[in-house]
């Protein structure tokens, strides 16, 4: 099977993967009212086999990054297990997890062991008031030291994202720099994005990207160039500092254009999109090891509908209630 390509000639090197959509957080712009399971009450997420299955699909058709999401994946009690499954599979060269660090500390030795690559967690303020405001949670310290033993664990860089709030946290850049000068942090700023759920906060708190684009490059950082898995960061380095930024702009002209990542929800549905308005049902065809060639047939014919572009700019958000939804 060849690989999975779009109508636009764009080529999808990337899965996001949603393996829960459960959040012990109750982010302001994401789950302020806490974790509530959407739609039927009795549904289950994808099972160890099935994950094992539809990874497999997709490496088979030239994907070679996967991230784990959420919600918050590392509350599913087999993740060890679903990390190592994924990572059989020899082509799938990078395996993240986007995380929002309460269970690092205890865990992300094990982690590494059974076969993660990168790491991506959410701290939206360096200031443990605010960070507990923002999360509903009081772990600023606990995830801090998680990071920490991550760098112990082995990896050499840790990617931090922090959702980017006019009057929250957007005047904060210089604590931020000043975190990152000593540390191989990418420290990626995403611009707020409107959801079903989230348009008054929306309104209320987005701020561009660029306002931290223009005051990094007036300081003298440098953009670096993109590989063909990486996300979809702007990335800035400066020789005095040891960290990255990040920026994802998803309002920005031509976002969409270098789109290479598709997404699998935690009840087995393709996303083509994360603000597109429906899911193609891929549960039926992960059941048995004997039907990958029929489940790849149906995510390359489901590309062909994929858009040439997202359509927040008119405010139209999909299905996306919330970023847990799908796993942002």
């Amino acid at each position: 099977m060849s690989q999975f390509i779009d109508n636009f000639e764009r080529k999808f090197y990337y899965l996001r993967l949603s393996i829960t959509d459960v959040c012990n957080f109750r982010c302001n712009y994401c789950l302020p009212d806490g974790y509530k399971p959407q739609g039927s009450t009795n549904k289950s997420f994808l099972s160890l086999d099935e994950i094992r299955r539809v990874t497999r699909a997709f490496a088979a058709s030239g994907t070679e990054k996967v991230r784990l999401t959420g919600g918050e994946p590392s509350l599913r009690r087999d993740f060890i297990d679903i990390i190592a499954a994924v990572r059989e599979n020899r082509a799938i060269r990078q395996l993240a997890v986007t995380t929002n660090g309460y269970r690092l500390e205890r865990d992300v030795a094990a982690w590494r062991d059974a076969g993660l690559t990168a790491l991506n967690v959410s701290i939206d303020s360096l200031d443990a008031r605010q960070f507990h405001a923002i999360t509903g949670q009081d772990k600023f310290h606990q995830v801090m030291r998680g990071i920490d033993a991550a760098f112990d664990a082995g990896f050499d860089k840790v990617k931090v994202n922090t959702v980017l709030m006019r009057d929250i946290n957007h005047h904060t850049l210089d604590t931020f720099l000043d975190w990152i000068r000593p540390r191989p942090i990418q420290l990626r700023f995403i611009e707020l994005m409107e959801t079903g759920d989230g348009g008054s906060l929306f309104r209320k708190h987005h701020i561009s990207g660029e306002v931290i684009r223009d005051q990094l490059i007036s300081r003298g950082w440098q953009r670096l160039p993109r590989a063909r898995s990486d996300g979809p960061a702007q990335v800035f380095r400066h020789p005095d500092y040891q960290g990255e930024i990040g920026l994802i702009m998803p309002y920005e002209k031509d976002f969409c254009a270098s789109c290479n990542r598709l997404r699998v929800s935690a009840t087995g549905k393709l996303h083509l999109c994360l603000f597109g308005d429906g899911g193609v049902s891929l549960r039926d065809l992960l059941a048995s090891d004997g039907q990958q060639q029929e489940l790849q047939a149906r995510i390359a014919a489901s590309l062909q509908s994929k858009k040439q572009t997202h359509f927040l700019h008119q405010g139209n958000t999909g299905i996306t209630q919330n970023l847990s939804f799908i796993g942002g």
